[in-house]
């Protein structure tokens, strides 16, 4: 099992995950919680994932099962990451499989000679880089709650119903 946390100074468990944990000690997982936050190859696609920040992490596992599944179903991948720095499995994401298409868009840093997407996720880099309404993907967002509400809204202001858009959303837990 593989674990990947996004340590928040105010989080509730990452800061005891990132810095406590040791290797080989116990724990109890359980859920996920949401239940349909899932895709498995029977469900069909094309699929469409879009995530800011360590909502990446749910993609990485879809796209795992893709793989293991030799998959043909067509996935697109649009990941908004502050600096290249921050892009969670970089290396993994760097050779997609066959029929996975990957494009990062980074927010804050771009290094030199960068060619990809700079800025926040809009709807105009939604309609350059996700599969269109008339595709009929299966679309998957997964980030931070201001994220998630105004990538889902775009996708419906493209045309994307909203019956094929699931969300996950997250947030810092601590102090106000």
């Amino acid at each position: 099992m593989e674990l990947i946390v996004d340590r928040l100074p105010d989080g509730e468990v990452s800061p005891y995950l990132t810095q406590e944990l040791r290797p080989g000690d116990d724990l109890e997982v359980r859920g996920p919680f949401g239940g349909w936050f899932v895709w498995h190859v029977g469900l069909g696609g094309p699929l469409q994932l879009v995530a800011g920040g360590s909502g990446v992490v749910p993609f990485l596992a879809m796209l795992d099962h893709h793989r293991a599944a030799a998959s043909d179903v067509p996935v697109r991948l649009l990941y908004s990451a502050r600096s290249l720095a921050e892009v969670f499995r970089r290396e993994r994401l760097a050779e997609p499989d066959r029929d996975v298409r990957v494009d990062l868009a980074l927010t804050r840093d771009a290094p030199p000679g960068w060619t990809g997407e700079t800025g926040r996720v809009d709807g105009a880099v939604l309609g350059r880089l996700t599969f269109p309404p008339e595709a009929e993907p299966q679309v998957f967002v997964c980030g931070p709650t201001g994220f998630v509400d105004a990538i889902a809204s775009a996708m419906i202001d493209l045309g994307h119903s909203s019956e094929k858009i699931k969300t996950e959303r997250f947030g810092a837990t601590g102090g106000t």
